[in-house]
């Protein structure tokens, strides 16, 4: 974010079936917090595997874009949160402070949305790693 360092924000277009017109929500989280939000669900060691058998330039760009791609997925989570408690119908920002705990929790749930997401937009087929 322009004037704030080590701060990333998503800006979502979001319209309810009751409201008139959408509004725009911004949602802000620290470098902090993403950091430890990655290793709650360990993504650098699921995208680490995700990209194994790349060459070595497709995989830079691929993580670079995994990377933008998992902060949206996290910034996703923390809207769904305002959502389901009820934001009012205006434009707002969820400032990098508000229901961390819970986003954290929500995060560490919906590991396998976040992953399966970031796959998608990658075009990555991941393969099972079942125990024989």
């Amino acid at each position: 974010m322009e004037g704030k360092p080590f701060t990333c924000s998503c800006v979502f277009n979001v319209k309810k079936r009751s409201w008139k017109g959408g509004i725009q929500v911004a949602v802000v989280l620290t470098q902090s917090q993403i950091d430890q939000f990655n290793t709650d669900v360990d993504f650098s060691s699921w995208l680490s595997l995700a990209l194994i058998d790349l060459a070595d330039e497709d995989r830079l760009t691929l993580q670079e874009r995994a990377h933008e791609l998992f902060i949206q997925a996290l910034c996703w989570c923390k809207l769904d949160l305002a959502l389901q408690s009820g934001i009012t119908q205006e434009n707002q920002c969820l400032a990098e402070n508000t229901g961390i705990a819970e986003v954290r929790d929500a995060v560490i749930k919906r590991t396998n949305f976040i992953t399966s997401y970031v796959a998608s937009e990658l075009d990555l087929v991941l393969r099972d790693v079942a125990a024989p």
